[in-house]
């Protein structure tokens, strides 16, 4: 009896032990399987270690040579000056209380240092009518900033601070840049000292932005914030390929596109105002427009591509040249010229005084001239057309209301008395001339390459239109000339 109840309280533990053993072994298995182990660990590949590792070290790198910009601005109140008056004030004796007479307005906004000696490149709407500009480093240490010149045709300032030994940054070459390749944008949005962003280049060359006269700019998604501007655009070299300059946004604040100036414009507009304390920009001497798809067909292209002459000014280098209106600039001391911008932007970063090869497409064919660049003149103030009388008007076209050109209407309209063509006198609203931008007081010069001298003229071209035919017209608006596609209908 004694040896079977022994047998079985040794059953009875070996099941205990087996059972332990069992849950133990399941135990080890299903955790495993859900994670839960704190020893598990994710097998990251090495490419993204390394890539990982190599954005901090481009961080470490650059950030050291990134500024913080505050400016101040004392902003004055016009007064009355009779309130100044001390009888005036015994019927509003409280009223310098509830309105000062001025008051200090505070900005930040960023930089970058690209000289050892102090020189650091920053946005001109930074720095802008300050009237102290503090720069504060990484390393906390604040200096007073100078503004040693500004440029705001594109938005670029250069502001210099007493200082020496310190870290800068290299110069990238934003010519080569590719869309999609890695960018960082570090600044001080909203104040938050040396904040990193990453995204990609979204699109280069954008211009018609409306934020600078002269706009070659760098597109990215990287997040840039009120606060960024003046900071630098890197590449994962660690070069400086574009200083922030603004963003586009409903709200105020990032929405995924943020633009850039090029480091190649920067570089030559901080040359100049170092060296010189302005900025000279070359000048070819014509009005150029872009090619659109209607006016291309017109010139038989089979490409939008390059910038089409509206007008050639009298003694120019275009002139002397042998350029013509309505030649087509293909090239422009060697390279491509995708549209009127780009072109806008070569002929203002040639050097004066240099003769540039340029191939045009006149008639069908190529020719290359050479035009020796000058500097840019002062430009002249745009003339309001006037009103016009309403005798003789003729309607050829639908929408589009005319009249010869007298001597008394070319002297309102501020051209000179010898200026032939007819004037617009009247655009119907919605009509296709409406469509097509033409304006009152626009003079009408050529309709398909042909000349437009008189009413005649202009009655004998158009009793010859077809329906539906796309016409180009040559405008002559306030001494600035251009061609306009319109659909006769």
């Amino acid at each position: 009896m004694k040896k079977k109840i022994f047998f079985a309280i040794v059953i009875l533990l070996l099941g205990f032990l087996l059972g332990g053993i069992s849950f133990y072994i399941l135990g080890q298995i299903t955790g495993q399987q859900r994670g839960y182990l704190p020893y598990a660990t994710p097998n990251v590949p090495r490419q993204v270690l390394e890539t990982s590792k190599a954005f901090s070290e481009i961080v470490s790198a650059v950030t050291p040579s990134v500024v913080n910009i505050s400016t101040t601005k004392v902003i004055r109140r016009h007064t009355d000056p009779f309130l100044t008056d001390p009888f005036f004030d015994l019927f509003s004796p409280f009223h310098d209380f509830r309105t000062p007479k001025k008051w200090k307005e505070q900005s930040l906004g960023s930089g970058v240092i690209v000289s050892s000696d102090g020189y650091i490149i920053t946005n001109n709407h930074v720095v802008e009518k300050a009237d102290e500009i503090r720069v504060t480093l990484l390393d906390k240490r604040t200096f007073k900033g100078k503004i040693m010149g500004a440029d705001p045709k594109t938005d670029i300032a250069v502001v210099k601070i007493d200082a020496s030994n310190l870290p800068t940054i290299p110069w990238g070459d934003s010519e080569k840049l590719q869309v999609g390749e890695f960018v960082l944008a570090i600044g001080n949005p909203y104040g938050l000292s040396h904040t990193v962003t990453m995204g990609i280049i979204s699109a280069v060359g954008r211009a018609n932005v409306g934020i600078a006269d002269y706009e070659d700019f760098i597109q990215t998604d990287a997040a840039i914030n009120p606060g960024n501007s003046g900071g630098p655009l890197v590449n994962i070299k660690g070069e400086l390929i574009g200083i922030n300059a603004a963003i586009f946004s409903r709200t105020g604040g990032y929405q995924g596109i943020g633009f850039a100036v090029p480091s190649d414009m920067v570089r030559l507009v901080m040359d100049q105002l170092v060296q010189k304390g302005k900025v000279t920009r070359g000048w070819l001497g014509v009005s150029i427009q872009e090619l659109t798809p209607e006016i291309s067909q017109k010139f038989g292209l089979k490409k939008s591509k390059g910038a089409l002459v509206s007008d050639v000014v009298k003694n120019s280098p275009a002139e002397k040249a042998g350029m013509n209106r309505g030649d087509i600039i293909l090239e422009f001391n060697g390279k491509d010229v995708k549209d009127a911008s780009s072109l806008r932007n070569m002929v203002a970063q040639s050097k004066i005084g240099t003769e540039i090869p340029v191939k045009i497409l006149r008639s069908g064919k190529e020719y290359t001239v050479k035009a020796t660049i000058a500097e840019l003149p002062r430009e002249t103030a745009e003339v309001t057309p006037s009103e016009s009388p309403d005798d003789s008007e003729v309607k050829a076209l639908t929408g589009l209301t005319v009249m010869g050109l007298t001597k008394e209407i070319a002297r309102q309209l501020g051209l000179t008395k010898d200026e032939k063509g007819v004037v617009v006198v009247r655009v119907e609203q919605g009509s296709p001339a409406d469509d097509a931008g033409i304006k009152k007081g626009d003079i009408i010069k050529e309709i398909d390459r042909k000349r437009v001298d008189t009413l005649d003229d202009f009655n004998k071209i158009t009793s010859n239109i077809k329906k539906n035919e796309t016409l180009l017209l040559f405008i002559n608006r306030g001494n600035k000339k251009f061609y306009v596609p319109l659909r006769a209908t």
